[in-house]
Formats: C-alpha cells, structure tokens, sequence
C-alpha cells in the first residue's frame, strides 16, 4: 500500500482515481499546524526556533493520515509545486517522524503542474526529495510575518485604539491606497479646453482633424485654457485657407500578449470579468483540481500560481496543431512565439505559464461541465493562451496633413485599419483601439467645414481597484503571487479600506494606521525596503543566503524601532499623527498655514483623537466643556452637522418643541412626548 497525501479533497479524488487500487490518497486540508497566536512562538535569541501548533481543524484528517501512514509502505507527498506546497511536505513529513511513523519507510516527494493521468503518473515515476530552500524561505517569511504582527499589533491597540493588527506586506499596500486618497483629497482641477476641425473636401467627405501648429506654436494640453483662448484660436483659423499637404500610410504589427501569469491573471480577470483576486484564485483552483466530466473528474489548467511566461514544448507543438487545423497556416507562425524573456523572481514560482491541459476541449466544448464563472474565467485562459502562439494583427495606418497657405497652422486626422486579424481572430480588439476608416482623398484644397470646442478639467489620479494594485505591488516587487489575494482580502477585512465600485476607499481607521507606521515605523513600510526584503527570501530559495541570517539581519534594527516607540505615550504619539497628516485633516487659512482654532468655541484647539468604540476622530482640547467633533475626514465633516448642544428647529401638533441632536449614529429629532399621545398609543395596541 502507498499513501500520497495532497492539500484538497478535490485534488485527491482526481488523483485517486489515475493511480488506482494500490495508492490511498487523502488531504492534509492545508496547513496541518501553525505558529501559535501567543508570545515566544518565535524565539529570536535562539536562532529563531519556532514553536508549531497543529490546529483542532487538522486533528481530525490527521488521525486519518497517521493511520494509514501505519499500514503503508510508502509516503508520497504530493502537495502543490510552490513553497507553500512544500512547506505542507516538510510539516507532514515532520508530525509523522514525531509520531515515529517513518521508520522503515521511504518517503517520497513528487509534484504536477497540472492534474491530467500522463502529469501525475509522470510525477509518481519521478520523484525527489523535499527542497531544503524552499522550506528555508517559507520559514524565513512566515517568521517575518508574525514578529512584525505580533510586535507591532499589541502596540496599536494601546496607542490606537480601533486598530486591530499590522502586517508586514499589508501595511505597505494599504500605504499605497492612502496616498492615493491624500493626493485626491488635495487635487485642485485645472480647467482647459480642446478644439477640433472638421475639414470637407471637394467630395463632400469630412476630415476630424486635431490641431497640430497653430500660429507656428506646438499645441499641448493646455495650450486652451479658457473660452477667450479658444475663440482667439478660432479667429486665426479662419483667417486662412487649407490644403492636404500629406497622404501617409503605414503598416504596423501588434504582436499577441503572453499566456497568464498569476498576476495578469488576476488583473486581466479584474477587469474583464469583474472577478475579485480572491474570486479568480478560487476558481482557478477548482479548475486545476479537476473538474468532474463524463464520469472522469480532469484537471483543466496547470498550476495557477506562477511567475513564469514560458509554456512546455508539447503544449506548443499542440496549440500550433490546433491554430493549423481551425485557422490555417497563414495564422500560425514560422516558428513558435516565445515569451520567457521575463525572468521569473522566484525560483520556486518559475513553473509554466497558466495554459489549458488539452487545447482540444474548447470553451464551448466545456460549457455543459462548468458553472456560468467557471466557463468565463476558462474561456480567458483557454483563449489568451492560444492566442500567444497565433500570428501577429497588422494594421494599416493613415495619416492625412493638412496645412494653412502659410503654413503656420497645420492639422492631422489619422484612422486605422486591420489588414490582416491575426491572433485577433480570437481575441476580441479592445473598444478604444477600434478601426477608424479615413476616406480616399488627394492632394486638394479643402474648407473647414465645423469646429468643436470641448471644456475639461483635469482629473485626480484614480483610487486603485483589485487590478491595479496588484499590477503596482508588481511592479515595486512587493508581495508574490500566491501572496497578492490574502493582502488584499486582509485589507477590507479589517475594515482598512472600503471597496466601492471595484474601487478602494481608505478608511479613517486605514488612513490613521497608515499615517501611524509611516511616522513610527518609517522603514518597514517603506517600498525599497520591502521589495529588498522580498529579494532576500528569494534568495534564500536560490540557495544564495541562509535564512536565519536574513531574520538576524532585520531583527536587531526592528526590535530597537519598537522598544523606542513602546516608551511614547498615547498623547505624543497623537500629536506626532498632528503635525504629519495636518494639512490633510484640518482646516487652512487663506494664507495655506493649518487653522486648528475650534470654531464652536474659540478657544480650544483641535487634535486628533482615538477611542475604542468609534475609532479615529477629530475633538476639542476643551473638552467636556466643549463637546465639539468630527471625522477625520475633511470632506466628511463638511456633510455632517456637527452638534455639541441640541438645537430647537420648531414644534410639534401639541406644541412640543422639537430638537435636534447628535448621537452616535449621527443627527436625530427629539420632542417629549404628552400624556394624551402615551394613552392613544396603548388604545392603538390593544
């Protein structure tokens, strides 16, 4: 008897049935055991040991694990090609030796990057042993993860009260949200115009023409700022006469994009199909476990977590097959197209690119298997990797240049065309690149014919959605793709941010959080020195740094920053918050200096405060005489009615006077009410 034990039950029971009566195969359900929430668990004055705790959830599938460990021959720990998966080996493997279950067995470690009969029996006739460096890296980051939590979280919650925890990667990802929303709140639109000439030929064919020159001089954005600039541009315009000076044609290529990659995954199923990170992985994970068709459960895409770009050669021999079959050969390149120049960060997430396992079960094909998202997020895996090995689109672009007799104004309407569709053919042409026909013309005169004028304002910079934030912890080298949902499901679920169409909105709880470990903890929030971080656990991966080093290396400084921050007290803290979010929460003068006079009653000076219930907030040095408060928010505290005494705002049918006032879930009325209205009351109940 051979045991294999997996992560899923859907991945077991897809496994079970390739290998037969010979192999039991059963799920650790994740993570068999973790830190324990409590002090010590990471003990940095003895190398780092670190205390594990098996979890009530795991007791159960354990015991079902250690038994037939005890009948088994063999142990094959089958667990998912990442470092995740590997540490779940090196756990199991570790809990089995404790419960001295090992000894006279051979133990196995073998992996799939996708869950298809050829790639598991492959893997079973391949096995190795588990990779010291990827466990190395797993231990290094984890450790990292909870001294940063459980260091810096029990200092929040006695200077800030509401704040319920920080996390390494996290907090530098909510930095990003709230200085987006600090560079919003302190946008001032600028105004500025455009103008557009229709041109009409001698056919009576018109030209949409943007200004190019006008009076020799360069047009730029805001080369118009106002309605005086434009109808002064209007009058230079018209004092000429027009020609086409130029008929310009160009062949262009736009080459296909690479398969996915966990991160374009995720940002392109964003923004195509409104999937959340979270969403997308989910799905993807049941699309790689195996999904149940005609009796046989297979798995319909490799290994959903990746850095890689490149695809197997048979994958590529079987997709230039495909394209050769449906499309024809003027579709399918002379030689295939290759996408491996990007080079994965990490080692261990440097598998294949996402791709289907058989080309050959198409989405339509797969509809009748799938639920309504299944089929959508397979569609645009199935699809963006075909696509990659297809034929570059061309386009033919047509630049037509007119000019004044003067030739001082000159102007230029340009339009494209698909000359030959190429991987196009498959994927759909994104609306803003849609073909602009321009018509046959020649070198003549030609009249104005119409002018459009547009008023603008610039825009803020837009809040970040799931998509985009993603793509920019990319780019800073923050965070790795089997990391990117967790951070942000972590954001929202704390209450750091609020998520309003697909958008992020910091919270003040997020925006005081933020500002706190800037100020405080500056450096471990900063983004070079996060994304360095990361390069060390990679490292560390490659075998190049040892891991209890790169720990030692951060612990000493770390542990300084919060001795020093745990002696300040709630007050200095809170006016350290003043002085760096001030422009942002109080009010200026018109001079720009930061006004913090209490206007309700002229003498008290306004700070920002903190309480258990309610969070972050803004209140008067005089209280309790005087009650004054508003949210942290400046835009918020313009829409609020801020009341420190109840106001009369009239009377009621009997003469009461009516009140308004301020309670905790914002402004209400209150009036007394009469004898005469309890009694009519009661008569109404009975």
């Amino acid at each position: 008897m051979n045991l294999v034990i997996v992560e899923s039950p859907a991945k077991a029971k897809t496994i079970n049935k390739y290998l037969g009566a010979d192999y039991t195969v059963l799920a650790s359900y994740g993570h068999i055991r973790d830190l324990p929430s409590k002090n010590g668990s990471v003990d940095p004055e003895d190398k780092f040991k670190m205390i594990w705790e098996v979890d009530s959830f795991s007791k159960k599938y354990l015991k079902e694990i250690t038994d037939a460990a005890k009948k088994s021959e063999k142990i094959i720990l089958a667990t998912d090609p990442d470092r995740e998966g590997e540490a779940i080996a090196w756990h199991v493997r570790e809990y089995l030796d404790e419960k001295k279950l090992l000894k006279d067995k051979k133990i196995e470690r073998v992996v799939f990057n996708e869950i298809t009969k050829k790639a598991v029996n492959n893997g079973i006739d391949n096995p190795r042993s588990i990779e010291t460096n990827l466990v190395d890296a797993y231990m290094a980051r984890r450790a990292l993860d909870y001294l940063v939590g459980f260091n810096i979280s029990p200092i929040l919650w006695t200077k800030l009260p509401g704040s319920k925890s920080a996390g390494r990667v996290q907090s530098v990802a909510l930095r990003l949200l709230t200085e987006r929303e600090h560079e919003i709140e302190q946008f001032k639109p600028e105004e500025f115009w455009t103008l557009k000439v229709n041109f009409k030929t001698s056919k009576g064919d018109i030209l949409n023409s943007n200004i190019v020159f006008l009076n020799n001089s360069k047009i730029e954005k805001f080369s118009f700022k106002n309605k005086e600039d434009i109808n002064n541009a209007l009058k230079l315009i018209k004092k000429s006469k027009y020609k086409i000076s130029d008929i310009g044609s160009k062949v262009y290529t736009r080459n296909p994009l690479g398969p996915f990659t966990t991160s374009t995954l995720q940002q392109t199923s964003s923004s195509k199909l409104g999937f959340g990170a979270s969403r997308t992985m989910q799905i993807a994970q049941r699309l790689y476990q195996g999904i149940d068709i005609e009796g046989d459960t297979v798995g319909l895409i490799t290994y959903m977590r990746t850095d890689g770009t490149n695809i197997s050669n048979d994958a590529v021999n079987d997709f230039r097959n495909f394209i050769k079959n449906l499309y024809g050969d003027i579709y399918l390149p002379k030689e295939p197209n290759s996408y491996s120049g990007k080079k994965a960060k990490n080692a261990q997430e440097a598998h294949e690119a996402i791709r289907p396992t058989d080309v050959n079960r198409t989405p339509e094909s797969m509809k009748k298997f799938l639920s309504t998202d299944q089929i959508k997020l397979y569609d645009l895996i199935w699809s963006r990797a075909l696509s990659s090995q297809m034929e570059a689109a061309k386009f033919d672009r047509k630049t037509i240049t007119i000019v004044s007799d003067d030739s001082l104004n000159q102007f230029k309407c340009s339009g494209s065309t698909i000359k030959f569709d190429g991987f196009l053919k498959l994927t759909k042409i994104e609306e803003s690149e849609d073909e602009k026909i321009l018509p046959d013309v020649n070198k003549e005169e030609v009249s104005t014919n119409d002018f459009i004028d547009e008023q603008h304002f610039t825009q803020p910079p837009p809040r970040y959605s799931e998509a985009s934030l993603v793509k920019k912890l990319e780019e800073l080298g923050i965070g790795r793709p089997s990391t990117y949902a967790s951070i942000i499901s972590v954001i929202s679920n704390r209450g750091y941010a609020d998520v309003l169409n697909k958008r992020f909105f910091p919270t003040d709880r997020g925006k005081l959080l933020s500002a706190f470990l800037e100020k405080l903890f500056s450096k471990y929030v900063d983004y070079g020195f996060t994304a360095s971080l990361e390069n060390q656990l990679d490292d560390i991966t490659a075998g190049k740094e040892k891991w209890v080093k790169v720990l030692d290396n951060f612990w000493k400084d770390f542990n300084i920053n919060v001795s020093n921050v745990k002696e300040k007290r709630t007050r200095e803290v809170l006016d350290l918050l003043n002085e760096s979010l001030g422009e942002l929460i109080f009010e200026s003068d018109k001079n720009g200096k930061i006004n913090r006079k209490c206007k309700l009653c002229n003498t008290g000076e306004l700070s920002l405060k903190n309480s258990f219930r309610g969070g972050a907030f803004i209140g008067c040095s005089n209280y309790p005489e005087c009650k004054f408060t508003r949210p942290l928010s400046k835009s918020k505290a313009k829409d609020q009615i801020a009341l420190s005494e109840p106001k009369l705002v009239g009377q009621n049918d009997n003469g009461k006077d009516i009140y308004l006032k301020n309670g905790r879930f914002g402004p209400y009325l209150q009036y007394e009410i009469v004898e005469e209205e309890i009694t009519t009351k009661k008569k109404k109940k009975k």
